[in-house]
């Protein structure tokens, strides 16, 4: 195990640098400049160009891409051009929010998404099992920003059963950031104010970024489910008297849970990179907005802290799903 978990941390390497080299050079070779775009049309050229001297923007792609290394090396993200800050901190300021967001929505995502699986599955063939099917579809074509307006206008605006945009109401004071995430930090500060104000909050875009990982989930489960139900030991187990619901939990979920936590891994993967649709619509301060921010002002440190980010968390999930194999499946042996 210590081998292999050596190993594919080297690959993780390997792939995180390629994406940084990628990702610097594009970043750097489409037209337009950073400096220009934030001080505006009616900026001297003069104060431009002393500027982009300043933060190294006038020198060669290759030199700066070594300069990014030299400072990458010594845990130097660079300090962001539009909100004059050092990435670092920026992203230690957004992306506690996703965190929370993301992990609330993959919860929900695949709690709903298995049950409504291991139900599409045993009752395979039946008008339970074509209705599931079919507005699973829906769920999958319906897109992410219509979703979560719509959710907005009935549930906040017409019903007024929930609150609108935002991590907090405005007269709600926020706890003490210890870890970032709010509820995490109204436990720690026993505010039972904050904490139900902003589990309200989260409720909406939770739901709405969970529906595409639920519906995901589900057809995966199903599809997963019905492979396993057709095995000759479900059938043994049904001959010897057990109950239906432990042949379906014990016997057969177990043994269709690998591609089933695979995709729960992708999913949360791509959720803890920001949702940009779900995040503007419900004004929820993640990386998502701020990764959007960074790319339209040509923010070079911001999107290269972003894509580091990014290839990290992705390389941990895709890890941690591979040793989760091992765990549900003693057969496995990693070599």
């Amino acid at each position: 195990m210590w081998a292999y978990l050596v190993r594919r941390l080297l690959l993780a390497l390997v792939a995180i640098s390629g994406v940084l080299v990628i990702v610097f050079f594009l970043s750097h070779i489409i037209p337009g400049d950073p400096i220009a775009a934030i001080l505006g049309p009616q900026a001297p050229d003069y104060v431009i160009e002393d500027l982009r001297h300043r933060w190294g923007l006038d020198r060669p792609i290759p030199e700066q891409f070594v300069r990014f290394v030299g400072r990458l090396v010594r845990g130097d993200l660079g300090t962001s051009i539009a909100t004059k800050r050092p990435v670092i901190s920026d992203l230690r300021q957004f992306f506690p929010a996703t965190i929370e967001l993301a992990t609330t929505a993959i919860i929900v995502g695949a709690l709903a998404g298995l049950a409504v699986g291991i139900i599409s599955a045993v009752a395979h063939g039946s008008w339970l099992d074509h209705t599931v099917r079919f507005l699973s579809l829906i769920g999958l074509s319906m897109p992410v920003f219509w979703l979560g307006l719509i959710l907005l206008l009935v549930f906040y605006y017409w019903l007024g059963v929930l609150p609108g945009p935002g991590q907090l109401d405005i007269f709600i004071a926020r706890p003490p950031s210890v870890t970032g995430m709010i509820l995490l930090d109204s436990l720690l500060a026993r505010d039972s104010v904050a904490l139900r104000n902003a589990l309200g909050h989260l409720v909406l875009p939770a739901l709405v970024l969970g529906s595409h990982a639920l519906v995901g989930i589900a057809r995966i489960t199903r599809a997963s489910m019905l492979e396993v139900l057709g095995q000759d030991y479900i059938k043994v187990a049904r001959a010897k008297g057990l109950a239906e619901r432990t042949v379906i939990l014990r016997h057969a979920l177990k043994n269709a849970l690998l591609p089933i936590i695979t995709v729960i891994g992708i999913y949360y993967g791509g959720l803890l990179e920001g949702a940009v649709l779900t995040e503007t619509v419900f004004a929820w301060p993640g990386l998502g907005r701020y990764a959007t921010s960074a790319i339209l002002s040509q923010d070079f440190a911001a999107i290269m802290g972003v894509t580091i980010l990014i290839a990290l968390i992705f390389s941990l999930a895709n890890l941690v799903v591979d040793l989760a194999y091992g765990f549900l499946n003693p057969k496995i042996r990693y070599e």
